[in-house]
């Protein structure tokens, strides 16, 4: 499976898989420009603008009036207001396969501070799950996929130490809502192991930035 991390992190998520799926698009347009003509299919996730970058969307829209847009039933308001057309947005429902020519999409709910989702990606025979900006991936299985994308934000010791420290300093601790809003690599490892094959790759996701 052949995959591009445009971008991964606060800053803005962009992922190309095949060439022919970009997964999120929280990234500028320009940073899409020897990407997007090849592009069959965008995979949104939630509405938080490293994700879903309004601009890139509408851009996106105009330059291609027949690029399929996917979501789950959260974000088809917004998309409408960016300029996407009706006719141009497919609408998943969690748990539920959603089959083209080339390739089957599934979401997954995923737990954040706003309705998110997951994705699992069956493409040329090969399998990748994703997923980022969630507290727990509990009740997901992927089994022996081929590739997965798995958002490992924190270290458990280092922000419970950092939570300690700026406690005692009275300042205010932002690593709590990281807590529950995101996934760490004590998580994402405990399940990754449950889940990888022998041929299993795997690359962690929106890695937080001191």
């Amino acid at each position: 499976m052949i995959y591009n991390i445009i971008s991964t992190g606060s800053k803005g998520n962009a992922t190309v898989i095949d060439k022919v799926i970009l997964i999120d698009c929280g990234v500028p347009f320009k940073a899409l420009l020897q990407y997007y003509r090849d592009i069959q299919l965008v995979l949104l996730t939630h509405i938080h603008g490293d994700h879903f970058n309004k601009a890139t969307i509408r851009k996106l829209a105009f330059e291609r009036p027949t690029l399929r847009f996917g979501c789950c039933e959260w974000l088809v308001t917004d998309l409408l207001k960016c300029g996407v057309k009706k006719e141009q947005i497919d609408v998943y429902a969690p748990g539920y396969c959603f089959i083209y020519p080339k390739f089957t999409i599934m979401p997954e709910r995923l737990l954040h501070n706003v309705s998110n989702c997951g994705y699992h990606v069956w493409i040329a025979n090969n399998a990748l799950f994703y997923a980022t900006d969630t507290n727990s991936l509990n009740g997901i299985e992927a089994p022996n996929y081929d590739l997965y994308m798995i958002e490992a934000n924190y270290s458990e010791p280092e922000i419970l130490e950092r939570i300690k420290e700026k406690e005692s300093q009275g300042i205010h601790c932002y690593e709590y809502d990281v807590l529950k809003n995101h996934l760490s690599l004590e998580k994402c490892n405990d399940w990754l192991y449950r889940n990888l094959g022998d041929k299993s790759e795997y690359i962690y996701m929106h890695q937080h930035e001191n």
